[in-house]
């Protein structure tokens, strides 16, 4: 009998995180070339078929890390990294679907620049996801975490001013705005804490493994 081919979770790590990272290109598209929510829906399609693809990722984990006799890092963590990268994918599209569900009028200035946040986070987590198998790089692990942690941070402090702003400025001139936005941009701010959940998993890891 041929001895089964072992899996490698690092390649499939790798390969969700290049899943977000075509994920948020759509929403980029979706924001700089906004026009009207009903003309979002070939856009949803394209964003759904990126998740949909994430989605057999991490089942693909699922089943191996659950049949495996020996995975190279403990099966708690690997399962918490696949879920926690799937999620992030899932929540760039659920920003595009709130576009076209709340119906929304016009792109908000603010949203282009957390997209941006959003992926240089992916990025960093990408060159970090890179070397992740090999556990005796920390610095330049641990760096590259850092990175999306300062972006992180980044995206706070766009936070409080955008709402500040939607509460103080826009609030004078349309309720519904302000609704609508401000649940938009718990969405985004949102993303960027997922981003930080995944790089500070790997860190978590990382320190168990060295």
């Amino acid at each position: 009998m041929a001895k089964k081919e072992r899996f490698n979770y690092f390649d499939a790590f790798e390969s969700q995180v290049a899943v977000a990272e075509e994920e948020i290109e759509v929403l980029i598209d979706a924001i700089e070339n906004f026009t009207t929510a009903d003309d979002l829906q070939p856009v949803l399609e394209k964003a759904h078929e990126i998740e949909h693809r994430g989605d057999d990722i991490n089942h693909i984990i699922l089943t191996n890390v659950s049949t495996d006799f020996i995975t190279p890092i403990e099966r708690g963590d690997i399962i918490e990294l696949a879920q926690n990268l799937d999620t992030l994918t899932d929540m760039i599209e659920g920003i595009i679907q709130r576009f076209y569900m709340f119906d929304i009028h016009f792109m908000h200035p603010q949203a282009i620049e957390f997209a941006n946040i959003i992926r240089k986070s992916l990025k960093a987590l990408r060159k970090s996801m890179g070397t992740f198998r090999e556990f005796k790089k920390v610095k330049k692990i641990r760096a590259m975490v850092e990175d999306v942690n300062q972006f992180e941070e980044q995206a706070d402090a766009l936070y409080v001013e955008t709402i500040r702003h939607l509460y103080t400025v826009d609030a004078l001139n349309d309720a519904v705005r302000v609704e609508v936005w401000s649940r938009l941009f718990d969405r985004l701010e949102g993303t960027c804490d997922a981003c930080e959940t995944v790089a500070d998993t790997m860190a978590s890891i990382m320190l168990k493994n060295v």
